[in-house]
C-alpha cells in the first residue's frame, strides 16, 4: 500500500529504494517513541504537484524537533526542495508525504546526539473517507500538557490516538472524540474538531490540542465567508444536538460528523458551514503554491 518495488525514499542524504532503507533496532525513537513527524499533502495542479503549506508544516516539524531536544540541521527550504524531488522521483502529483525525524542508538533516557531524516510519499485518499461520521466520546483523554508537549507532533503521543481509535472501531463507531483532563472537548484521534450552532463555529483553543495547520486554514476560510469563529472550552454535552460538526486535518481534510454518541446533528451536512468551508478548502489546495512555482 505504502510502497512498491520502484518506490524511492530519502534517508539521511541518500535516495534509496524503499525496500533497501533500514533503521537501527536500537534507536531511542523505536523503543521510547521520541521521534517527530509531519503529514503533508500534495495536490495535482495542471499535471504537476503543489505541496499545500509546505513551509508551515516544516516549520512545525523543526519546532517539534527543538521541543524534543532532537539535533537537526535541515532548513525549511531544504526540506521543501527535497519534498518536490521525492514527488518527482516517484512520479506522484496527488500524494501524502511523511517526513520523520528519529533518533540514533541509545537505550538510555537521556539526550541523543544523532538524529535521522526519512521522507516518503504515497497515494492516499481521505483518511476518514467521504461519508459523514458516526463518532463516540472516547474513554481516553488527551495527554496532559503538563506531562508532555502536546503542541509538538511526537510519534509517542499517537499511542493515545491508537487506543482511542481502536476503542471506537470495536464499538461500531467510525472515530473517537477525546476530552482533555478537565472534561472539555479537545480533538479527534488525529484531527481537530469544530461544531456549529446558530451560524457560529466553535473550536477548542490551543493548549490541549495540536495546533493544526488545516484547523488554522479552516478558521481563515470561515471568517472570509463571514462567519464568526469562537475558540472556547466546552463539554461534549454542549455539542450534542447542535447544527453540525466536523473534523479537520491534512489526512482527513474536512470530514463531516453525522452522530455524536448516537445523537444526530440538526442540519444535513450539505446545509452546514462545514460543508461550505470544505468546498472552498478543496479549491484552495488545488491552486498553485509559491513552492510549486519555485520548484517547477
Amino acid at each position: 500500500m505504502y510502497y512498491g518495488s520502484n518506490t524511492t525514499v530519502f534517508l539521511d542524504g541518500q535516495w534509496l529504494k524503499a525496500s533497501e532503507a533500514s533503521a537501527s533496532l536500537y534507536s531511542q525513537s523505536m523503543h521510547y517513541g521520541s521521534g517527530v513527524f509531519e503529514g503533508i499533502r500534495a495536490y495535482d495542479v495542471d499535471g504537476t504537484p503543489s505541496v499545500f503549506k509546505a513551509e508551515a508544516h516544516y516549520e512545525r516539524l523543526l519546532s517539534s524537533a527543538a521541543v524534543m531536544h532532537m539535533p537537526f540541521d535541515y532548513s525549511v527550504d531544504q526540506l521543501t526542495a527535497l519534498t518536490y524531488e521525492l514527488l518527482e522521483r516517484n512520479q506522484l502529483t496527488d500524494a501524502y508525504i511523511r517526513p520523520l525525524i528519529y533518533l540514533g542508538e541509545n537505550m538510555g533516557l537521556g539526550p541523543v546526539d544523532q538524529s535521522h531524516l526519512f521522507l516518503c510519499a504515497w497515494e492516499w485518499g481521505r483518511y476518514l473517507g467521504d461519508k459523514s461520521l458516526n463518532v463516540m466520546v472516547s474513554s481516553y483523554e488527551r495527554p496532559n500538557p503538563r506531562s508532555v508537549p502536546v503542541a509538538a507532533k511526537v510519534t509517542g503521543h499517537y499511542t493515545n490516538s491508537i487506543l482511542a481509535t481502536t476503542e471506537a472501531k470495536r464499538k461500531g463507531f467510525d472515530e473517537a472524540l477525546l476530552l482533555d483532563e478537565n472534561g472539555s472537548v479537545a480533538e479527534g484521534s488525529g484531527a481537530n474538531f469544530f461544531f456549529e450552532h446558530d451560524k457560529v463555529l466553535y473550536t477548542p483553543p490551543l493548549g490541549n490540542i495540536l495546533p493544526g495547520i488545516t484547523r488554522e486554514t479552516v478558521m481563515d476560510i470561515a471568517r472570509e465567508l463571514g462567519y464568526e469563529v469562537v475558540e472556547a472550552y466546552f463539554p461534549p454535552e454542549k455539542v450534542k444536538g447542535t447544527d453540525g460538526a466536523f473534523f479537520t486535518g491534512t489526512a482527513v481534510e474536512v470530514a463531516g460528523i453525522r452522530l455524536l454518541d448516537g445523537n444526530p446533528f440538526r442540519l444535513p451536512w450539505e446545509e452546514t458551514i462545514g460543508y461550505q468551508v470544505a468546498k472552498v478548502y478543496q479549491n484552495l489546495v488545488r491552486k498553485p503554491s509559491k513552492t510549486q512555482l519555485v520548484n517547477t
